[in-house]
């Protein structure tokens, strides 16, 4: 399958120009790059008053996607074995995933067979495509399934062991059933991208069927935030050579854009 190599985004605008929301995505976006940043130098390359600054800070901390320090802030410190459960994951980024769910929907044809793994920026996606009047979508998260009842789609829910945790269904089961099934398109969430080793989650059995998955859908799209990059998990899923294209938001690096485009995956910046 061809794919497309391509990278969107918007210009950003200068410091003093910024909305409330854009300056925290870039001070954030700073964090996620260097690790720390220091209220005093975010003050003056931002033109901004140290009190906005640690206002904005602290509005991170309140909002669990960074750690606030003397003079400044750290980097959340993510393990392979962190397992979030639905519900934590559901008040992280929402305005991202909104947006990366939006940019999904319009890479999606009426009547198309679209896949969809377990996750919140997945289940975004999901209420998107509620938009089309026929599709069919096949996925393994219990909520996602919920959330499209009430469609004229085909939804198929696989079968397997329920992981409480994700409200997803696992196991030898559900990979079984997925090597009898063919989709367009995945549509799929990760919790660790990594240039080296691709795409990780915390739970082995989650990355055995999001990997039958792949296997089992002509056009694989990554959905996830930029926290999301230069992190790894425990259970590597696939490399990046199974990746068609990745939709995140703006937050991510440049030069992890440039490296993905050189791979000849197509990168969607929302």
């Amino acid at each position: 399958m061809t794919k497309r190599e391509a990278v969107t985004t918007a210009s950003t605008p200068p410091p003093s120009q910024m909305l409330v929301d854009e300056r925290r995505q870039h001070i954030l976006s700073l964090i996620h790059t260097h690790g720390k940043v220091l209220v005093g130098e975010l003050s003056r390359t931002l033109n901004i008053s140290q009190i906005t600054i640690r206002k904005d800070l602290d509005q991170l901390q309140a909002q669990g996607l960074i750690r606030r320090s003397h003079g400044g802030a750290l980097r959340l410190q993510s393990g392979a074995l962190i397992d979030p459960t639905l519900q934590e994951k559901q008040k992280q980024h929402s305005p991202e995933k909104e947006r990366i769910a939006a940019a999904a929907a319009k890479m999606v044809q009426e009547g198309q067979c679209i896949m969809l793994d377990s996750g919140t920026t997945t289940t975004a996606v999901a209420h998107a495509l509620r938009q089309f009047k026929h599709l069919t979508v096949i996925t393994n998260a219990m909520n996602i399934a919920t959330v499209l009842a009430d469609t004229d789609f085909e939804v198929i829910l696989i079968g397997g062991t329920l992981r409480k945790n994700s409200f997803s269904l696992v196991g030898p089961l559900a990979e079984d059933m997925l090597e009898e099934m063919h989709a367009d398109t995945l549509f799929l969430g990760v919790d660790g991208f990594d240039l080296e080793i691709g795409l990780s989650t915390p739970n082995l059995l989650e990355s055995r069927v999001n990997r039958a998955m792949v296997k089992a859908s002509g056009r694989v799209i990554a959905v996830c935030d930029s926290s999301k990059f230069n992190h790894r998990s425990l259970s590597r899923i696939v490399p990046l050579s199974s990746v068609h294209c990745v939709i995140t938001d703006k937050g991510l690096p440049d030069t992890f854009a440039a490296e993905l485009s050189t791979q000849n995956i197509e990168v969607i910046l929302v």
